[in-house]
């Protein structure tokens, strides 16, 4: 019997118990999530994430363009020989790698057979000009002989007063000087020279070897400027002066080389008047000039990521990068710390930064954008804001 009075009181203990839990739960639920003692239930806790904010107003901004282009140099030539010929010697710094100055002899070739072609020139225009003294001696006899005679008028034929005997001296004489300069620049052309301040890819020729009309001897890159092509979106063009300021060469560009960080600051050369038919966007071409004496040197084959600052934009609010949703959306709270969103297309970015014009609404009072917005975000979503700074 006292075992059955002993079991009903545990099971009466255990009934209270139950309903203790049952009522606790109840009452809190009647209070917005507050337990009796004023403390927020945990599931409503729970219901309200922590999301970093930054605090954002309208401000002006320097609109920015990015793209990315290889450093070229201004003049990339194949350099040829003209003449045939063995090749005799070879300049100093006449080496892959190395730079050479303008006009300087790169290659010097045999030359005898050229020599001995001016030399021959040379008679052949001598021979023709004594003939043409003699002919004008005996044309001006001609003409005496023809005065002493009495008959008047003018002979019958040319060939009296030697007219075309004449003509084709004069002729000869031109044709003599004209093979006279067509040797000599024969045998100028066995000397191979530097049409600029070049630097040294590659060399195709050693002492000893024989070279034909057309034979590569060297490739060369010009060393006063290198150039880089960048393709510019409208929008990013939008964001630039008008094409009359960017074009007068004095516009500055920031160049950085992609795989090491390294900076060097240049000018825009030129803009492109037409659309490239393969990305249909126009190109803008910036200059370094000098760019082998900078420090660092920049060297021809460089990737690089060009920057251009542009016109000065009103109305943009300036956010960490992280801020753009991967649906290409900003979130933002309202007064009562709920989120909402719209659609953003940045108009540039530059230093980890993106810059985008707000909606109208609201353009008129500090707004609190989220830092990282998260894909599983939803419009209504209660949270609860933690500022941080816009560099976080």
């Amino acid at each position: 019997m006292s075992r059955r009075l002993g079991r009903g009181a545990i099971l009466l203990a255990a009934i209270g118990l139950l309903a203790a839990v049952v009522l606790y739960n109840w009452l809190a639920m009647r209070s917005g999530g507050e337990t009796p003692l004023g403390r927020q239930a945990p599931a409503a806790q729970a219901q309200r994430p922590d999301v970093s904010v930054v605090t954002v107003t309208p401000d002006r901004y320097q609109a920015r363009a990015r793209g990315y282009g290889q450093a070229a140099a201004r003049f990339e030539l194949t350099l040829t020989a003209q003449v045939q010929g063995r090749v005799e010697d070879l300049a100093s710094d006449f080496d892959k790698g190395r730079r050479v100055a303008e006009d300087t002899v790169l290659v010097r070739l045999d030359d005898t057979d050229y020599r001995a072609a001016v030399a021959s020139a040379e008679d052949d225009l001598a021979a023709a000009r004594l003939t043409l003294l003699e002919e004008e001696r005996q044309g001006v006899q001609a003409r005496a002989e023809w005065r002493a005679s009495g008959l008047g008028g003018e002979p019958d034929s040319e060939l009296v007063l030697r007219g075309p005997q004449l003509a084709a001296t004069q002729a000869a004489v031109a044709n003599a000087e004209a093979a006279l300069a067509s040797a000599s620049e024969d045998l100028a052309k066995t000397r191979i020279r530097a049409p600029f301040d070049a630097l040294v890819i590659a060399r195709a020729v050693a002492p000893g070897s024989f070279v034909q009309s057309g034979t590569e001897v060297a490739t060369l890159y010009s060393t006063d400027r290198i150039e880089v092509e960048v393709f510019l979106s409208a929008r990013e063009w939008a964001n630039l002066p008008d094409q009359a300021t960017l074009a007068d060469g004095q516009w500055p560009v920031t160049l950085t080389s992609v795989e090491d960080g390294r900076r060097w600051t240049g000018h825009v050369l030129r803009v492109a008047q037409h659309l490239d038919e393969e990305t249909r966007q126009r190109a803008l071409i910036a200059a370094v000039d000098a760019p082998l004496d900078r420090d660092p040197p920049l060297f021809p084959g460089t990737f690089l990521e060009l920057e251009i600052a542009g016109r000065l934009v009103d109305g943009l609010w300036r956010l960490p990068s992280t801020a753009l949703s991967q649906r290409g959306e900003v979130w933002y709270l309202r007064d009562d710390d709920t989120l909402a969103s719209f659609a953003a297309e940045p108009l540039f970015s530059a230093a980890g930064a993106i810059y985008v014009r707000p909606p109208e609404a609201l353009a008129e009072v500090p707004q609190r954008v989220l830092a990282h917005p998260l894909n599983g975000y939803l419009q209504g979503m209660a949270v609860r804001p933690v500022e941080v700074t816009g560099d976080e």
